[in-house]
């Protein structure tokens, strides 16, 4: 079924198909660099300039392995209804891939981190409570579920439907022409992640011993262990290492943010509201040492324009401009927190489940140890 709000995004797009070509045309960046928005990292301006896709992986046990996650600046792991989590990996660096997913169905927390990313957010339809922040005018997606879908996604015969909807490189590239998409961010836009200087060492000192860190996702029994000699976390789940399906890379990072979240059902079929917009706590881990922080938005609720309500059958979600603003994480002594430059993975943790997480030095321990 066609999304509703589809042929107006479309007119839009289409006013703005000769931008796209003009700005392609007109940017000489091939020499140029800049500072990745996701990692902090150097990258060319060609890579780093331009729109990141936010991509909703699958990330049950037959979904995997993952096909371009590893090429994933920034990772955004949450449970969902059944509570199997989901991960939405945000990519700027994914020409070469031979494909990438597979891509499922959105969620409306998820929205929020693609939105603060300037990302353009690629799923493969959505749950009745995403949709009213995805018919927003403002939205940038590519959803395998409109009428363009088969332009920018594939089905592959190595899976069984649902979990073989791909996407690759072109088929984005395609979308994006298509719909008229400024691939592009905006020339002020800057994500503003506290990274430190590309050289230098955050080191969390005085912090608490962090080996192995267990999120507490008992479905997949997800686990990271860190790399004295790299100095990265590797992650693991159901038991083995996680790798990609394109390169048979184990995922790595080498920053770890738990946000801890309040959450509520929407319904009684378990979708769940994980609220990552009003503010909590949390824990950095890095280079082997973990800190309590604290998260708030950039612009409060009270600060901004509401835009629209998710009607929900238990509950009701007001949106707020300053909910698509960004995450700003702090330590205790409330200072933003600065960043080792590399990829971030991000658990959203539900507080009600926060006794499931286990921060240790004790690599030996069980991935089921807090399962009850």
């Amino acid at each position: 079924m066609m999304k509703s709000g589809f042929g107006k995004k479309l007119a839009a797009g289409m006013m703005a198909a000769a931008m796209f070509t003009s700005v392609l045309a007109g940017t000489a960046m091939a020499d140029d660099v800049c500072r990745s928005a996701l990692t902090g990292e150097t990258v060319p301006v060609e890579i780093g300039r331009k729109k990141p896709i936010a991509v909703m992986f699958n990330n049950i046990y037959d979904a995997i392995p993952q096909h371009g996650i590893s090429k994933a600046g920034v990772l955004v792991e949450a449970e969902v209804e059944g509570l199997i989590t989901r991960i939405m990996g945000i990519l700027e660096d994914y020409q070469d891939c031979q494909r990438i997913g597979s891509v499922r169905s959105a969620r409306n927390y998820y929205y929020y981190y693609a939105r603060e990313y300037n990302a353009i957010f690629c799923h493969y339809g959505e749950a009745a409570w995403a949709r009213p922040l995805l018919a927003l005018d403002s939205t940038v997606e590519l959803d395998g579920e409109t009428e363009y879908g088969d332009l920018v996604y594939f089905r592959s015969d190595d899976r069984v439907s649902p979990h073989n909807a791909f996407l690759t490189y072109d088929g984005v590239q395609a979308g994006i022409e298509a719909l008229g998409i400024n691939p592009w961010l905006p020339d002020d836009y800057n994500r503003d992640w506290e990274f430190v200087e590309e050289g230098d060492v955050v080191t969390n000192e005085g912090g608490t011993a962090a080996n192995v860190i267990l999120p507490g996702y008992a479905y997949n029994h997800a686990r990271f262990e860190y790399n004295v000699e790299d100095k990265k976390y590797y992650r693991y789940q159901f038991g083995e290492p996680q790798i990609d399906g394109n390169t048979g890379e184990q995922l790595s990072v080498k920053n770890i943010i738990l946000q801890y979240c309040d959450s509520t059902p929407f319904d009684d079929n378990g979708y769940l509201w994980t609220d990552d917009v009003t503010g909590g706590t949390g824990k950095y881990i890095t280079n082997g040492k973990a800190i309590d922080i604290t998260w708030k938005k950039r612009v409060s609720q009270a600060d901004s324009t509401h835009i629209v309500d998710i009607e929900a059958t238990n509950i009701s979600v007001p949106v707020y401009t300053g909910d698509l603003t960004e995450t700003d994480f702090y330590d205790m002594n409330g200072n933003r927190i600065k960043l080792n430059t590399g990829k971030t993975w991000i658990c959203l943790i539900r507080n009600s489940a926060a006794d499931k997480v286990l921060v240790t030095d004790d690599y030996t321990v069980s991935s089921d140890a807090t399962d009850y």
